[in-house]
């Protein structure tokens, strides 16, 4: 739902706007001055500013030319102006205003500019959609609601020089979206180094990061500039930056805080331009409250948090994964592509994926791989027999849900998304088709053109 902001120092006019605007199905904040109007839209979420001209403190003018400072995604501005004043209204257009209307105004008006003016906010917010999806399905398979939202995400944040965490159980496919970040970024064509904060002692890692001088420490033979220096103008990736060590996340705080790091071996720090991008699997949150984790670390890491959701909270995906990484893999073996069947489908929608999409991944070539003649040998497949239960094992219950829920997404995949076809094929009716789709998650389903429907 829509949100819109009236600002007017005149009490009866915001009274006659919120009614007018509430009546239309939209939600409606009031502030009886610029000051107040332009603290409301710093918190976030406002689609549309109808601003007076005159007030105390901060007026119409002073609001627009705030808001137009602040960063996308900002709200239109449509001011309200007296008689005789259309002239100011001309000028504030031309300095970003959406449109105007004179007091005293016809209420059909009013409405004519706010649908017109909401429209253009609607475009824009399925423009950036798109572009965030078409960013990261150049690295990642996916058709979910959940994806799509951190697909939009991501576009927002890309062209924003701002440090980024991103989180996510081991196999979600986190690096992946740190190069969608990236190519989306304006340092696409500078620089782009990574670095698994596991694959090191403390000692070794410190100086990789950081560089080091020719015998600052045994076996230094030359020195070496760093990661951070070799990524200088562009960005630094840190992989499961919740295994530092302590030492090594304190020099990180400093560059973080300084922009400079120092070489081990040298007196003197060096500037250094990079945006940082860090990933880890790990709960940090619970780290720091451990003492495993620097807290003031932390929060300078997560200054935008993207979290990437296991494959088991979108299984809407698998379908999509599955054709993908069979395609995939016959390819590189140099045989027919398997066909996804529905038991086939049904099979890999009712295992939980422990492993998330990287196991998915390694199942499937596997399978082809010793599999004949292109038709796919299913008892290569993890199941409740032969393969070892995820953590913490699974009762009669989980299982039988989960069979349901795999049984559900391959009606709905071979139905491409029609629920009164996939509801005939389960033999079921439509109304439990869509209690148990509610159930196990799975309202984004696919639409005929294999879209997700939001």
């Amino acid at each position: 739902m829509s949100r819109v902001l009236v600002v007017d120092d005149d009490a009866g006019v915001r009274f006659t706007l919120k009614g007018l605007l509430e009546d239309e199905g939209l939600t409606v904040q009031e502030a009886a001055d610029g000051a107040i109007g332009l603290a409301l839209v710093e918190q976030g979420g406002v689609d549309l500013v109808l601003s007076d001209v005159r007030m105390p403190k901060l007026d119409g003018l002073g609001l627009l030319e705030a808001i137009q400072k602040l960063p996308e995604p900002r709200p239109h501005v449509v001011l309200l102006t007296a008689h005789g004043n259309e002239r100011l209204a001309v000028e504030a257009m031309k300095k970003g205003a959406y449109d105007y209307f004179k007091k005293p105004f016809e209420l059909d008006e009013v409405l004519a500019v706010v649908r017109r003016a909401l429209g253009t906010v609607t475009l824009r917010q399925e423009n950036t959609r798109l572009q965030g999806e078409v960013t990261l399905l150049r690295s990642l398979v996916f058709v979910s609601p959940a994806m799509s939202r951190l697909a939009e995400l991501v576009n927002r944040v890309a062209p924003r020089d701002v440090t980024v965490l991103i989180t996510g159980e081991s196999g979600t496919g986190k690096e992946r979206v740190a190069e969608a970040l990236v190519a989306a970024s304006k340092r696409a064509d500078k620089p782009f180094v990574r670095f698994n904060c596991a694959s090191l002692t403390e000692d070794l890692a410190e100086a990789e990061l950081f560089g080091h001088t020719r015998g600052a420490f045994t076996g230094a033979v030359r020195a070496r500039l760093g990661l951070f220096r070799e990524a200088d103008g562009g960005t630094l990736l840190l992989d499961e930056v919740g295994e530092l060590g302590p030492a090594v996340q304190a020099r990180l705080l400093r560059v973080l805080q300084e922009g400079e790091v120092r070489p081990v071996g040298e007196d003197k720090p060096v500037r250094v331009d990079v945006r940082l991008v860090a990933a880890t699997h790990r709960d940090l949150p619970a780290e720091v409250k451990a003492g495993r984790f620097r807290e003031d670390l932390y929060y300078r890491l997560k200054v935008v948090h993207l979290h990437v959701p296991a494959l088991r909270e979108r299984p809407e995906d698998i379908p999509a994964l599955a054709r993908h990484f069979l395609s995939r893999a016959a390819k590189s073996f140099g045989v027919p592509m398997a066909q996804l069947t529905p038991t086939l489908l049904g099979k890999l929608a009712a295992w939980p994926w422990p492993g998330n999409v990287r196991e998915l991944e390694n199942v499937l070539e596997s399978t082809v791989a010793l599999s004949a003649d292109g038709t796919l040998d299913l008892a290569l497949l993890p199941s409740d027999t032969g393969t070892p239960e995820p953590e913490s094992g699974a009762g009669l219950k989980e299982k039988l849900e989960a069979t349901e829920r795999g049984l559900i997404v391959a009606a709905m995949d071979a139905a491409r998304g029609n629920v009164s076809e996939a509801a005939r094929q389960l033999r079921i009716g439509r109304a439990t088709l869509h209690d148990k789709l509610k159930k196990y998650g799975l309202g984004g389903a696919l639409d005929p053109q294999g879209a997700t429907s939001l």
